[in-house]
């Protein structure tokens, strides 16, 4: 008999389904955290930030979003191995810790972004 003090799925693609279950539907809070800090930046520098509404920054635009979710997914790294530990149990009510402090720093790494590299650039 199999006493294995972990719940935690054997598969990878299980543990990928798990994980993916748990991190996606937030990953639209995270974006929209994420746009609402920068819709303030805007919203409190409004004349600053009128000339960088072109088609131009487009593309610069997609890039950091793109850059804000792949960091995003670094939450993969650390869930998937952590589903076949012995603490699986309580990695599972633990994500919500990583979530929130994931969501902090992405707020300052946004913050910090805008106020030192395209704030002071903006013309």
């Amino acid at each position: 008999m199999d006493v294995t003090p972990n719940p935690a799925p054997a598969h990878a693609t299980t543990r990928l389904r798990t994980a993916a279950r748990y991190w996606e539907p937030r990953r639209l809070a995270y974006n929209a955290i994420l746009a609402l800090v920068c819709a303030e930046w805007v919203l409190a520098t409004w004349p600053h930030f009128r000339p960088a509404f072109a088609w131009a920054t487009l593309p610069p635009l997609a890039a950091l979003a793109l850059m804000a979710n792949l960091c995003y997914s670094a939450a993969y790294l650390v869930d998937i191995p952590l589903q076949r530990t012995a603490a699986a149990r309580l990695w599972h009510r633990a994500r919500t810790a990583l979530f929130v402090a994931g969501t902090l720093f992405g707020i300052l790494l946004a913050n910090y972004w805008i106020s030192d590299e395209i704030y002071p650039f903006v013309h």
